[in-house]
């Protein structure tokens, strides 16, 4: 059984409700039955080890505790995670990935410490899950994804049509919109396209905030928020403002400028069947190749999409 995939199927459902918190599940299993589960969701209920060990009762003694998160070892909002496991007699923990919080990091020590077997999994679904935390708790800055449409000779135009991408990627687009916490352009497209970048169609419960990148001026009219200042130190402002997750949808010059300074995590590239022949491509020249990690392909309507990590926290 896959019980920290289990785990992470629980975390889940804190989606949306943890605030500046990761998404952490855990699921307690004593001669291979689950006697105990849980999941974090906001700052007045228990964290997900501490649920699971009240579920289970007498029965977390000599259990195992999957978790997709390291036990926090910190007195917080709550006393440290790493306490209460040790206290109900757990004798092992396996872990779907490390803390990269230095202030809530150690849980691994301390278990151990204690007496207690610990396994750390550094799960790739279990680092995926807290993508935008793990990197604005550790680098200061938003989990930047560049998103872009492409012909299959890599251009982001097609002459004659209005889109690149049929019209389930333009829906996924705005699926994302509505699960970042800002979207960002560049001063060619806003001059070009006027975006609204807002996300439209698909039940958003918040919209992100729009950004413009560049000197400006913005059109008269728009509702985009002019960020002037150099793209590290915009991207740091903006974490210091809650911005965890940044969607970046700009032209070639805007994104090349990101990935040339190392501040592009993710690539969403969105790929039509189609030959443009003509236009700009999605990325200009770079220092040097780059290798992408974790990558995956799925249909979307008639178009492919690809993601693949240029970083993972």
């Amino acid at each position: 059984m896959d019980w920290i995939g289990q785990a992470i199927e629980l975390a889940e459902r804190g989606r949306g409700r943890v605030g500046d918190h990761p998404l952490v599940g855990a699921v307690l299993v004593h001669d291979g039955e689950v006697v105990g589960e849980g999941w974090y969701e906001e700052e007045n209920v228990a964290h997900a080890e501490v649920s699971a060990l009240a579920q289970a009762g007498g029965r977390a003694r000599g259990a195992t505790l999957y978790v997709s998160l390291e036990p926090c070892n910190h007195h917080g909002r709550t006393p440290p995670c790493t306490d209460a496991v040790i206290a109900a007699g757990v004798s092992r923990v396996v872990i779907g990935a490390r803390d990269p919080n230095p202030v809530a990091a150690g849980g691994v020590e301390r278990l151990r410490a204690a007496g207690v077997e610990v396994e750390v999994l550094e799960s790739v679904a279990a680092r995926r899950q807290n993508e935008a935390w793990r990197t604005w708790t550790s680098l200061g800055r938003p989990f930047v994804t560049y998103k872009v449409a492409v012909s299959l000779d890599g251009r982001v135009v097609v002459p004659g049509r209005e889109w690149v991408s049929g019209e389930e990627s333009r829906r996924v687009v705005h699926e994302l919109r509505a699960a970042s916490d800002a979207v960002a352009v560049g001063m060619g497209t806003v001059r070009a396209d006027e975006p609204r970048l807002d996300a439209r169609g698909v039940g958003a419960l918040r919209q992100p905030r729009r950004l413009a990148f560049g000197r400006g001026p913005l059109p008269a009219g728009s509702e985009l928020e002019l960020r002037r200042g150099g793209l590290g130190c915009e991207l740091r402002a903006l974490a210091q403002e809650g911005v965890r997750s940044l969607l970046l949808e700009g032209g070639p010059t805007l994104a090349t400028s990101f990935v040339r300074a190392g501040l592009v995590d993710k690539l969403l590239l969105f790929v039509a069947p189609v030959l443009s022949g003509a236009g700009p491509r999605f990325l200009g020249e770079l220092d040097a190749p780059i290798e992408l990690a974790d990558v995956e392909t799925r249909p979307v309507g008639d178009d492919v999409l690809i993601e693949g990590y240029l970083r993972l926290t």
